[in-house]
C-alpha cells in the first residue's frame, strides 16, 4: 500500500509541476550505494528456501517466482523513476521526501504523516524479531544451549539482551547520514552474508552431493546457474564492489 501511495503521489507531482529532477543516465560514483541497497534488498528473498520447501508440486514453481519477482521489479522501477524525476533532490530515506506540509487537505496530510512514519512502523515490527534472533545466536555461540537454564539469570536475561539492543540504538542516535550505514554494511558485512558465505556453501554442497550420489543422478530442478563459472563471477563481482566502496569512502573522508 505504501508503495502505491508513494508512486501515486510522485506521479501527481510530475503531472502538476513537471519534472523537477534531472538525474544523469549513469553515475559510476553511485555504485557503492547501489551495492549497499542490493544487499538490503537481499532481505526480501533470503527466506525463499523456507517458503519453497513445503510446496509439494514444484513443476511450475520457477514460473510463479518469475512473475512474482517481475511484479516486484515493476513496483521498484516505478518507485525509482517517478521519484528521480518528481523531486529536485532525493533523501536517502525515500519516505522523507513526503514530509508533511501545511495544506488544507486533511486526507493528504494524514497520508504524508503515514509515509513519514512508515520506516518507524516497519522497524518497530522487524527489530524485535531480529534482536531476539541475534540474542539466541549469541547465546548459542557462547553458552551451552543444552543447559541454558543453569547459567546466571543476569547473564541470560540482561547481559545478552543489552549486547543485542544497545549498539543499534547508539548507532541510530548518533548517525545522521544513512548512506554511510548503507555503504558500510552493504559492502563489508553484506558481502560476506550475501555473496561469500552462500557461494562457498553452494560449491561445497554440490561437491558433497556429487560424492554422495554420484554423477549419474539427474536433478530436474537443477538451477540454470549451476556452473562453477557463476560462483567465480559472484566472487569477482564482490571484490570489485568492495574496492569501489572503499575508494568512495576514502575520497569522502579525504
Amino acid at each position: 500500500m505504501s508503495f502505491t501511495i508513494m508512486i501515486s503521489m510522485a506521479i501527481h507531482l510530475l503531472v502538476g509541476r513537471g519534472p523537477q529532477g534531472h538525474p544523469p543516465p549513469f553515475d559510476v560514483t553511485g555504485m557503492p550505494t547501489l551495492f549497499g541497497a542490493c544487499v538490503y534488498s537481499f532481505m526480501c528473498h533470503h527466506s525463499l528456501p523456507g517458503l519453497i520447501a513445503p510446496i509439494r508440486g514444484k513443476t511450475r514453481l520457477g514460473l510463479h517466482l518469475f512473475f512474482d519477482y517481475a511484479l516486484i521489479a515493476i513496483f521498484y522501477l516505478l518507485l525509482a523513476f517517478t521519484g528521480a524525476f518528481a523531486f529536485t533532490q532525493l533523501n536517502d530515506l525515500y519516505t522523507l521526501n513526503f514530509i508533511p506540509a501545511d495544506n488544507d487537505n486533511i486526507f493528504l496530510e494524514v497520508i504524508e504523516y503515514f509515509l513519514a512514519l512508515f520506516p518507524v512502523f516497519t522497524l518497530s515490527t522487524s527489530f524485535p524479531i531480529i534482536a531476539i534472533t541475534l540474542r539466541n545466536n549469541l547465546q548459542s555461540l557462547f553458552l551451552d544451549t543444552s543447559r541454558l537454564e543453569s547459567y546466571n539469570f543476569i547473564l541470560r536475561r540482561v547481559i545478552f539482551p543489552i549486547v543485542t539492543v544497545v549498539p543499534p540504538v547508539l548507532l541510530t542516535y548518533y548517525l545522521e547520514d544513512i548512506s554511510i550505514l548503507i555503504e558500510f554494511t552493504g559492502s563489508y558485512a553484506g558481502t560476506g552474508i550475501q555473496y561469500f558465505i552462500p557461494t562457498f556453501l553452494v560449491v561445497s554442497a554440490r561437491r558433497h552431493c556429487t560424492n554422495l550420489l554420484g554423477l549419474g543422478v539427474v536433478n530436474k530442478y537443477k538451477s540454470p546457474f549451476s556452473h562453477v563459472a557463476w560462483a567465480i563471477f559472484v566472487l569477482l563481482w564482490s571484490f570489485v564492489c568492495i574496492i569501489l566502496v572503499s575508494v568512495n569512502i576514502f575520497e569522502k573522508n579525504s
